[in-house]
């Protein structure tokens, strides 16, 4: 018998150090928007897992959408002019949902897959036309797009670089759209806004707009803190873009399926970007799923080329799964049926109007944002972002949110939450009372644990 250790699993994005002391959190059932682990123990998941368990840990239809389609046909690829019905469906539906000039759907398995699929079909159409030197992407400091080699390599987050030895020539960053942190004393969120695109186009113009393939952007910032753009951002950036010829791709794998209160984080701010991608709450985190939406004149192009080359050399085996797609297909249905994302308009003004009169003059909090589903607490020494703590005080508050059965993440001096779009006031209320809890607990950690 082999020597096998007790947990043999390698967790992502884990202090695996710190596993041979302390344990996994190892859970066991869900309902709703709470989940149980194996000691019985029932915790408030405020992060729907990864962002994603959009309706609940047990909604029945999409087991049982899963349940027929694994019956029915259980795998079919659609490479090489093969296809299935799921897979159609799906690309129809998210079409129709989609803002008006995307017309067609490359699917993957992960947000990772969706964004890397993008920058290939990016490169690939500069080639075609002529542009081959169209090939850096410029994403922003403090953002996040996966965790496959490029995906990670436009991430604006250090943690993602360190000691990988990412193709860095792909990637440039750009200023991160953090206004608390990141505007000068007394500039407007419009002047600031301003700012960051006159940065934008400097940083295009060292680097020579015509080796500049796209910009990469995720509507509201997820991973990175909950970053909310201010006032007047999009409507300043995106002009840069199209004086420069750079396309525009919106990552949408957090702010997709109604998390902001819209269908989309781009119906926000009025986008039409020429690539969306979007994955997770596509099918509630209960299959893994995700897509790359294009543009006709992308699209054309990628098949002039096919015509010629025989085939587009790109995709995975589990590409439009039919299982993945079927469930994908009936979470949509829930959404609309159950009109979810207008439940998420009033909801989310509830959860952020609740954050913002519970913490906002308490001891240590800078700042509270988001919109929608989406929201962050930001702790600071002296309430600004002047100081920062000796060590990081989200992932303090997430520790002591956990010891009062809420789940949350710490991100550096904030936590951050993004419950499932169908928790209702009375949660939202535990879920702040929780929170609050903790937060009284955590100043007691903090106080005299400042470094400038």
């Amino acid at each position: 018998m082999r020597n096998i250790p007790e947990s043999a699993v390698i967790h992502p994005f884990t202090n695996l150090e710190a596993l041979k002391t302390k344990p996994p959190l190892v859970m066991k059932t869900g309902k709703g928007v709470f989940v149980a682990n194996d000691d019985g123990a029932v915790y408030l998941e405020a992060m729907a897992g990864l962002w994603c368990v959009s309706l609940g840990f047990s909604e029945p239809r999409l087991a049982d959408a899963a349940y027929r389609q694994m019956s029915e046909l259980p795998f079919y690829h659609i490479f090489m002019s093969s296809s299935h019905a799921p897979a159609d469906r799906l690309a129809r539906e998210l079409i129709d949902r989609a803002p008006s000039n995307l017309t067609r759907v490359f699917f993957s398995t992960s947000g990772s897959e969706a964004n890397e699929t993008a920058i290939k079909l990016v490169w690939k159409y500069n080639n075609l036309r002529g542009k081959p030197n169209r090939k850096k992407i410029i994403s922003r400091k403090d953002g996040y797009h996966g965790s496959t080699t490029m995906a990670a390599s436009l991430c604006g987050l250090p943690n993602m670089h360190d000691g990988f030895d990412l193709p860095a020539a792909i990637s440039r960053h750009t200023d991160s759209p953090h206004y608390w942190r990141y505007a000068a004393a007394g500039e407007t969120e419009q002047e600031f806004s301003k700012r960051l695109a006159h940065s934008l186009e400097a940083l295009i113009l060292s680097e020579g707009p015509e080796t500049i393939g796209a910009f990469i952007a995720e509507p509201i910032m997820g991973a990175g803190g909950v970053i909310v753009p201010p006032e007047g951002y999009f409507e300043a950036i995106v002009p840069v873009l199209k004086k420069h010829g750079i396309l525009l791709i919106a990552d949408e794998i957090i702010c997709g399926f109604g998390r902001t209160g819209e269908y989309w984080g781009s119906d926000l701010y009025g986008l039409r970007p020429d690539i969306l991608t979007c994955g997770k709450q596509i099918s509630s985190g209960y299959q893994p799923i995700s897509a790359t939406l294009l543009t006709e004149e992308l699209y054309d192009a990628l098949a002039e080329e096919t015509g010629r080359a025989g085939g587009l050399s790109h995709g995975f085996t589990h590409s439009g799964h039919p299982v993945c797609a079927a469930v994908a297909l009936e979470a949509i249905k829930i959404y609309d049926e159950r009109k979810i994302v207008e439940h998420v308009k009033d909801i989310g003004h509830y959860l952020q109007d609740r954050l913002r009169e519970t913490f906002l003059g308490k001891p240590f909090v800078g700042e509270v944002r988001g919109i929608g589903l989406l929201a962050a607490v930001q702790l600071s020494p002296d309430r600004t972002p002047l100081t920062t703590f000796a060590q990081s005080a989200g992932a303090i508050l997430s520790s002591r949110a956990l010891e009062e059965k809420i789940i949350v993440r710490g991100v550096k001096d904030s936590i951050v939450m993004s419950p499932p779009l169908i928790i209702d006031r009375d949660q939202i209320d535990t879920l702040v009372k929780g929170l609050a809890a903790a937060h009284e607990a955590t100043v007691r950690v903090l106080e005299g644990n400042v470094t400038n």
